[in-house]
């Protein structure tokens, strides 16, 4: 292929360089192209954004036959120096509220359900020291991230606590006394000064970086390259920090984008002059050279969870002959918070039954005053997101769910979706040929609004971002809804959607029948109606939400499905169909 001469002055350049690339840029082959004008004996080190990047450039680095490239994620580096050695056991997911107020042993503060809000703020105050530079956590501020003025108050009043118990939580696992995170074992790694001994190290996706493993990554003797796209940022609420604007390197540019053309380009640089109104904008090129690609993969992107539900219910109450779709990071993920708590927990929260409340930290709450007080005094976006789809969908959210599961196809026949639905984050480096745009992202007049209300600068520049990569994932076609359209718009590329929310007349319309009728249950041996009736007194019968309620509460209790069929007097396949009618597996786990 030629090379463009943005690419060649780079692959030319000599010394420590960082690369600001446009979405759909070519940098991974501009990163290979230069891996492959260095020395064939240097030892080079990639480092990728995460595991999924990191098996693709692995394969991609073995086809161009650059045997000296080693490939890692910076996870991945730390775990085989730091676990391997030390030989500690690590967690999947991160602690949950609950138990880290039980490990720490944290008493109330006098406010209701306290050590519950203090054990939220020491579970970010970990999170946040061990993915910044600092070597101990008196260094860092965690004020600094908190940015809501009630929560705020929150934490000065009660701050030593929170820093002594998170600096204990850091002990605890660095003793092996409790299971460790994959924060803390990056955060120790970073701490140890490691000297990883390559002669280049190409560090991705710069924009999003931990600012642990950027410390690790300057402290090398090695030749250094950052790339990334300072407009793609779009993690600062994990902590990560845009290293580009970190680092004094020599800047080189990649503006010409071979994803979508002119028109596409043309709006994204528009958006990003939104930016003047904070004060933020820098002249920014993007050359669409793109668009050409007539596939046929279509995807609805929004902006949050709630949002993207909206829309894909919406999509399959108008399409009800569609028999596939995607979700980009599976279905389940978005019924489930990253702690594990379900939209099913509080939906039986606001139901009052509490009997089906899984989640520890739910069940503690007397009221759904409570709930929302806990949700103001530790700014948890997630629970609150959560809560606004339930309040949305009620009782109708397992229907919902289920219909949703149905269609949803594995990753494997992703090709199979007529539709693919994500939010933006989840669309992080994926491009498809149609690109629809949920009504959820900031628009200009909002972000005037929000900017007098003298909301965080910061936050209000990452929404643009949110706004900017959503639109730079179509090849060729986007439909975006009016109000985020720039002056001078639309074009040959873009379809305006007049504001119109997707109206659902009839939430329940979409469900499928098989939902609402019985399944039929083979066994190893056929008996007649009466035969069964006889032994079983129950059977045939129909059942009625009241038992629905107590063999959810049985099945929670992990009861077996021998007793369970012996206490309501059927046979033990119907319970085994009434247990996959109401869905108990997917939405509690596997029974006994």
């Amino acid at each position: 292929m030629q090379l463009t001469q943005e690419q060649l002055d780079i692959i030319q350049s000599a010394g420590n360089i960082k690369i600001n690339a446009v979405a759909g840029s070519g940098k991974t082959t501009t990163i290979i192209e230069y891996a492959k004008s260095r020395p064939r004996h240097a030892k080079i080190l990639y480092l990728a954004f995460n595991k999924s990047v990191r098996n693709d450039a692995i394969a991609k680095f073995e086809n161009c036959g650059l045997t000296n490239v080693k490939v890692e994620t910076a996870h991945s580096l730390a775990y085989k120096r730091i676990v391997f050695r030390d030989g500690y056991n690590v967690r999947n997911q991160g602690y949950r509220t609950h138990e880290i107020a039980e490990l720490l042993q944290i008493a109330g503060s006098g406010e209701k359900h306290g050590k519950y809000i203090v054990a939220n703020h020491i579970n970010k105050f970990f999170s946040y020291f061990c993915n910044s530079d600092k070597m101990t956590m008196e260094e860092l501020d965690y004020l600094d991230v908190v940015t809501d003025k009630k929560v705020r108050s929150f934490v000065k009043t009660y701050y030593n606590d929170i820093q002594k118990l998170a600096a204990s939580l850091y002990q605890k696992m660095d003793a092996g006394e409790i299971d460790i995170t994959h924060d803390f074992y990056l955060k120790k790694f970073q701490l140890e000064h490691p000297d990883l001994k390559f002669d280049y190290i190409l560090f991705d996706e710069g924009q999003d970086a931990s600012a642990a493993m950027l410390d690790i990554f300057l402290r090398q003797k090695a030749v250094k390259v950052i790339v990334g796209d300072t407009h793609q940022q779009i993690y600062s609420w994990r902590y990560a920090v845009n290293s580009l604007e970190k680092v004094d390197f020599k800047t080189f540019h990649l503006s010409t984008s071979f994803r979508f053309g002119p028109d596409i380009a043309h709006l994204a640089s528009e958006v990003l002059k939104w930016k003047e109104y904070l004060g933020l904008y820098k002249p920014f090129s993007i050359t669409g050279n793109g668009g050409q690609d007539k596939g046929s993969s279509v995807a609805v992107i929004a902006r949050t969870n709630l949002g993207l539900l909206l829309n894909a219910i919406a999509y399959i109450e108008k399409n009800v002959d569609v028999r596939h779709i995607y979700f980009e990071g599976n279905i389940n993920s978005y019924a489930y918070a990253d702690d594990g708590t379900s939209l099913y927990d509080l939906l039986n929260f606001i139901n009052n039954k509490r009997y089906l409340v899984k989640d520890h930290l739910i069940r503690e709450m007397k009221n759904m005053a409570e709930l929302e007080e806990y949700i103001e005094h530790t700014e948890d976006i997630q629970l609150a997101t959560m809560l606004e789809i339930v309040r949305e969908y009620g009782d109708d959210i397992p229907s919902i769910i289920r219909t949703l599961k149905d269609k949803h196809v594995d990753d494997t026949d992703k090709k199979k979706a007529a539709v693919i639905f994500s939010t933006v984050h989840r669309s992080k480096g994926m491009e498809y040929n149609k690109v629809i745009l949920a009504d959820d992202f900031v628009t200009e007049e909002k972000l005037t609004k929000m900017k007098k209300e003298e909301m965080n600068v910061s936050k209000l520049n990452e929404e643009i971002n949110l706004l900017y990569v959503a639109i730079t994932r179509t090849r060729d076609i986007i439909q975006i809804p009016e109000s985020m359209i720039p002056s001078g718009f639309p074009s040959s590329q873009i379809t305006v959607l007049k504001e119109e929310k997707p109206e659902i007349t009839n939430k329940a319309s979409f469900v499928n029948p098989a939902m609402t009728e019985g399944y039929k249950t083979a066994t190893e041996k056929t008996y007649t109606f009466e035969e069964v009736r006889l032994k079983h007194k129950g059977a045939y019968m129909p059942w009625t939400e009241e038992q629905d309620n107590e063999l959810t509460q049985l099945y929670c209790k992990g009861r077996k499905i021998k007793e369970m069929a012996i206490h309501f007097g059927r046979t033990e396949g119907a319970i085994r169909s009434r247990i996959k009618k109401l869905d108990l597996e997917s939405i509690y786990g596997p029974g006994k």
